[in-house]
C-alpha cells in the first residue's frame, strides 16, 4: 500500500486515525527479530513496492503515480536497466518467473508482463480488485490485495487458482503488503507496521513475526516512509530489506527474539 508524501503531519496523522488499524501482533507465534549483516545505499526517492532477487540481479518495482518504474541491477548500486510507468499506472508489487516479469498495479486493474531482461512490456492481463504484493513458489504466483487473503494466480495467464486466509488460531491479518516466497513460506510485510509475517502458504497460518523496528536513524527516518521490501538472497538464509524512501537497505537475517 501507499501513502501520499505530499500531505502535512497533522493530516497524515489524522488519515491515520480513520484507516483500519494495522492487526495485533499473534501473541503465540515465534517471535524473531533481524540481525543486520550489513548496510547498503538505497534510493531515497524509490517508493519500494515490490523487490526481489532473479541470480545476482535485484529487481524493485516503485510506486506512485508519474513516478512509478520498475530496477534491475546489483544491490547497492544504481540499476543499470529500468522502464518508468506512465501515469495514470501506479507501479506495486513485482516477481520473476524465468525469462519474465509480472509487475501488479495498485487501482489500475492491471497486471503487466515484462522480459525480465530488458524490462520491456510483453502484455497486460486484467484482474479485479486492488494489486499490493507480489512473489512465486515455483509453480504459481501468490498475490496479496490488502486483505487477509493470499491468491494463488497462474504464472503463464494470471488466472486465479486458489486462495488462503491469513490467519493464527480464530485471528485474521490483513494488510499484508510487499511478499516475498522462500523456503516453502511466504514473508509478507504489514503496512503501517515495522512487522512481517512468516506465513504457511499451504494453510494460511502465521508461523512466525519478525519485528523490524529501529533499522533507521532518527535522521534518515524523519524523511522516509514504511518498512516494505523483502528479497532472499540466493543460495543464502539471508535476506535484503527496505522500506519506502527509505536511503539504505539492509542484509539481515531472521533470528529469535531474545
Amino acid at each position: 500500500m501507499r501513502t501520499l508524501i505530499t500531505l502535512t503531519l497533522a493530516t497524515v496523522v489524522a488519515l491515520a486515525g480513520c484507516a483500519a488499524a494495522a492487526p495485533p501482533a499473534p501473541a503465540a507465534v515465534p517471535q524473531l527479530t533481524v540481525q543486520v549483516l550489513e548496510t547498503l545505499p538505497h534510493d531515497p526517492a524509490a517508493f519500494t513496492q515490490g523487490l526481489e532477487f532473479s541470480g545476482a540481479t535485484l529487481y524493485e518495482g516503485t510506486g506512485l503515480v508519474g513516478q512509478s518504474s520498475v530496477r534491475a541491477g546489483a544491490p547497492g548500486q544504481p540499476p543499470t536497466t529500468r522502464v518508468d510507468l506512465p501515469a495514470p499506472l501506479f507501479g506495486e508489487g513485482i516477481t520473476v518467473t524465468g525469462p519474465t516479469l509480472w509487475q501488479l498495479t495498485w487501482q489500475n486493474g492491471v497486471a503487466i508482463e515484462r522480459d525480465a531482461r530488458t524490462l520491456a512490456e510483453l502484455r497486460r492481463v486484467p484482474y479485479d480488485g486492488e494489486g499490493w504484493g507480489l512473489c512465486h513458489d515455483g509453480g504459481r504466483l501468490v498475490m496479496s490485495d490488502g486483505s487477509d487473503r493470499l491468491t494463488f494466480r497462474d504464472p503463464a495467464t494470471f488466472a486465479v487458482t486458489g486462495e488462503v486466509t491469513v490467519h493464527y488460531g480464530e485471528q485474521t491479518f490483513s494488510q499484508l503488503n510487499e511478499l516475498e516466497c522462500a523456503g516453502g513460506a511466504v514473508y509478507a510485510n504489514v503496512w503501517q507496521t515495522d512487522r512481517i509475517l512468516r506465513i504457511d502458504p499451504a494453510t494460511g497460518e502465521v508461523t512466525g513475526q519478525i519485528t523490524a523496528a529501529g533499522l533507521l536513524t532518527p535522521a534518515q527516518a524523519s524523511a522516509a516512509d514504511v518498512l516494505n521490501g523483502i528479497a532472499a538472497v540466493p543460495g543464502t538464509d539471508e535476506f535484503l530489506i527496505t522500506g519506502k524512501l527509505w536511503p539504505v537497505m539492509f542484509r539481515v537475517k531472521f533470528v529469535p527474539a531474545s
